[in-house]
This record gives C-alpha cells, structure tokens and sequence, in this order.
C-alpha cells in the first residue's frame, strides 16, 4: 500500500497542477464586456432603400443562382424577388441592412459603400432608438469605404487605432447588426495581414476568424484596447454564411480615405499608367530573377507619369521607395497610396540589370474625367459604356496578335462593360458586328447602338477571342 501510494501521489499532484495551469490559462482569456459597453454606444444600424430595375435583374448572366458566392460582399446577392406584373412596371424597392460606427461628434459616419451603393434613402439608427436620415457625404467603392452625415452634435464616438500595429494572432472582436440584430458582438484573432484579395487590390486586408455575417458590413472591428483597427467589409464563402474567414479594411486606410472624402467629396490616388501581371516561375526563370517576386509591366500607356520616366514593356517593378513588391498585386496598392504630384523611385529590373527610376506620379484619370462625363453623358460615347480605352500601336498588335480594336484602360464599375463582364486590359474588337478600328470607330458605333436588345461586342482576353452580350441604357434616362 506504501509502495503504491508513492507512486499515486505524485500523480496526483501532477493532475492538480496541470488542471491549475489550464483553469489559469482560461482565466487569461480576454474579457470583452467593458470593451462593449464602452463601444456599443458609438455603433449604429444603418438601413437603406433604393429602387432597382428587375428588367435587368432578369438578364444577369448568373440566372437564378445569383452572384457567385466567392469573395462575395454581402449584399450583393440579395436581391428582391421578381414578381411578374409589380407595380411600377419594372422596379422594385430593396432594403438592406448594414452597419456604421460614429467618428465625430457632429455626425459624421462611416461605413461601407457597398452598403449605401445607389441608396435613395438612407437612415441611421444609434443605439438610443433613435433614427435619423443620412446623407452621403463621399464614398469610394476602390476601398469600399463611405462616410454619412447625419445631423446632430454630441454623439458618442470610437476611439480609432493603429491597424499597423497589428499582429497576427492577436484578439479582436466585433460589433454590429448581423441580418438586423442590433449591438452584436464576436470576438476571434486575426488571421493574417496585408491580405489582396483579386477585386481590390487597393487595400491590404486584415484577415480574421472572427464571425461575420450579412448586416456586420461597415461595422467597426477593435483591438483588445477598445480602439478601431479595421471595418468589417467582406467575408469569403461558399454557403452565403461565416465559414471563419472574414477580411476588414484597416483603420489606417479607412481614415486617410474618410478624411479626403470630407475634404472634397472624392478620392486621389497614385497613377502610374501600366499594365502589369505576374511574374511567374518561367518568367522569373528568363528575366534572371531568384523567386517570383515583383511586377511584371505588360504594357505602358501613352503620355502617363509611366512612359513619362521612361517605364517600358518588360520592366520588373521590385520595389517602391525601397518597399519590397512582393507580387503583382502590391504594386497598385503602394503606389495609389502616394498623393499625385509626389516623386517615387522604383527600384526595377530591366535586361537583367537593376535600376532605379524616378517617377512622378499622377493621379487616376477616371477621377477627373469619368466625374465630369457622367454629368454630361450625351457628349461622351465612352461614358455610356463606362471604360476609357486607347487605339493599339503596331507593337501592341503585334503583342495581342489582333489586327484591329481598341484597349480598355480604365473601367467604371458600375457601367454598361462592366455589367457584361468586360475587364480592363481587354480588346475590343467589334461592337455590334461593326468592326473597331480605333476609338473613333468604337464611339460611332455607341452613339448609333440600339438600347431596346443586347448588342454582341466581341473581344481578345490574353491571346483568346470571345463574345459578350452588353446592354445600353438610353441617354434620356
């Protein structure tokens, strides 16, 4: 008996010190409940009304299934039923939910823009019950970030962080209105940083696994200290619901866009006028580079800061002031952060030599021009299409081994192009069985395309033909 308890007792003992360390570990887990009743009150449900033309609902090229569910946002696929014979011959209203966080005490809101997109009615609800009605102040749908006003003082407001203070693993938790349920909280870590996802290659996502639902979008996301590091903004699923991944836009980026929106009511952002695509093991392998780092320009456009400095098709960006491009995808990101007029050295590999070159940048030209002919739709072809596009020069012929067309440089996402699945980069080479010669041919053919069928327009996608059918809205609506 003295012999077996020798060796039971220190058995014992080492169970009870092992359910003390694990009771001590779940006491150090984070306790959110000051954190929420010190934010809850600076979050609001933002709920909007706009109305929608289910003629064009019913020409989606997704049919009954709705928008593909990848990287999807989350109002995106909801959609009204369509009821043949509504009222309002056509239109219906659509309601959706989302939510926003108060960032000065005079009003001001933010949120997300793919929450407030083609809003007639906007209202904001604050934690008090009360309800009030919103104006847009500014929204940029290349962040997805948008900021309200709303009229009253004193509101309660969040205190904002240091999203590049982040580190991965770290505690944060959420507050919103998840399918309407106000002042919902989640909590997770974060999963990653500086995330590109392909349709936003302007903003370095926080990835996390905190649960995030339809109605979070524009939500805050906070730190353990109870300040803002990102806003709730995507979620990546294959269900229509949180499957653990969810990506925010940091605080940082947030801000810096909110502030030029209440300046001026738009974005700038840094230009260079190239093409670019990855570099891939083959590539890396004949331009002489050791991994697949760095960006690849496919083309330059005539007079832009790019082909002002002297850029050229074949040129290796590796790096932004001395800031790393880890792939095609960093590039856009680094460089529309810098204000136009500001000088940037890239650091590019060009004939297998490295170099330096000096590059004035500018600002996107669709932030000007695409403003000013969206005002004034009748005097511009290219409007009505939503692209702006340039003739091909015998060396891009040559490259795209197409005979005729024009390149779509730039790309308003929401116009007619878009809609049909037209990509920036792409060829058209005719429209409506005209064939496209250049940007002339191209607007001749816009302003004399019918707008009660789906016109075909043909074009080359990276060395493949292929057809699309488009529609035009008429210049009287």
């Amino acid at each position: 008996m003295q012999r077996l308890s020798r060796y039971v007792t220190p058995l014992l003992l080492a169970f009870v010190a092992l359910c003390a360390a694990q009771f001590a570990q779940a006491r150090e887990l984070p306790d959110f409940t000051q954190l929420v009743e010190d934010a809850a009150p600076g979050v609001v449900n933002i709920s909007t009304t706009s109305t929608v033309d289910t003629r064009a609902m019913q020409g989606s090229p997704f049919g009954e299934q709705g928008v593909p569910d990848i990287f999807r946002h989350f109002f995106g696929d909801q959609m009204p039923p369509m009821t043949p014979g509504a009222p309002g011959q056509g239109s219906q209203e659509r309601h959706s939910l989302g939510s926003g966080f108060v960032i000065s005490h005079d009003g001001y809101i933010m949120t997300n823009a793919h929450v407030v997109d083609g809003a007639d009615e906007i209202v904001v609800r604050l934690n008090d019950r009360r309800e009030l009605e919103a104006t847009l102040v500014g929204a940029d749908k290349k962040t997805d970030v948008a900021v309200l006003k709303v009229d009253a003082d004193d509101l309660p407001t969040l205190d904002m962080g240091d999203s590049d203070d982040l580190q991965v693993g770290e505690w944060v938790a959420a507050i919103g209105s998840p399918f309407g349920f106000d002042h919902s909280v989640t909590a997770g870590i974060v999963s990653a940083i500086n995330r590109t996802l392909p349709s936003d290659a302007y903003v370095p996502f926080i990835q996390t696994d905190v649960a995030i639902n339809p109605g979070n979008s524009g939500g805050p996301l906070f730190n353990l200290d109870g300040k803002v590091v990102g806003i709730n903004s995507q979620i990546y699923t294959r269900s229509g619901g949180f499957m653990g991944v969810s990506f925010a836009i940091p605080i940082n980026v947030a801000m810096d866009i909110a502030d030029q929106l209440k300046d001026s009511g738009h974005v700038s952002r840094g230009w260079l006028g190239v093409v670019i695509q990855p570099v891939s093991n083959d590539l890396a392998e004949s331009f002489g580079l050791d991994d697949t780092r760095g960006a690849l320009i496919a083309d330059v456009s005539d007079d832009s800061p790019a082909s002002e400095a002297g850029l050229k098709a074949g040129d290796v960006v590796l790096a932004v002031d001395d800031e790393e491009v880890e792939d095609s995808t960093t590039l856009p990101r680094l460089v529309g952060r810098v204000s136009p007029g500001d000088d940037v050295t890239l650091n590019i590999l060009r004939d297998g030599e490295p170099q330096k070159v000096e590059v004035t940048v500018g600002n996107w030209p669709e932030e000007g021009k695409m403003a000013s002919s969206q005002q004034h739709p009748e005097n511009d072809s290219q409007s009505r299409l939503g692209v702006a596009v340039s003739d091909l020069d015998d060396q891009m012929r040559s490259q795209l081994d197409v005979d005729s067309g024009v390149v779509v440089r730039q790309l308003d996402p929401r116009g007619a192009a878009a809609a049909a699945g037209i990509a920036r980069g792409d060829v058209i080479v005719s429209f409506d069985s005209t064939a496209i010669d250049d940007t002339d041919a191209l607007i001749e053919a816009v302003e004399n395309a019918p707008t009660d069928r789906a016109i075909p327009v043909r074009i080359v996608r990276e060395g493949r033909s292929l057809f699309v059918a488009l529609r035009l809205q008429s210049t009287d609506d």
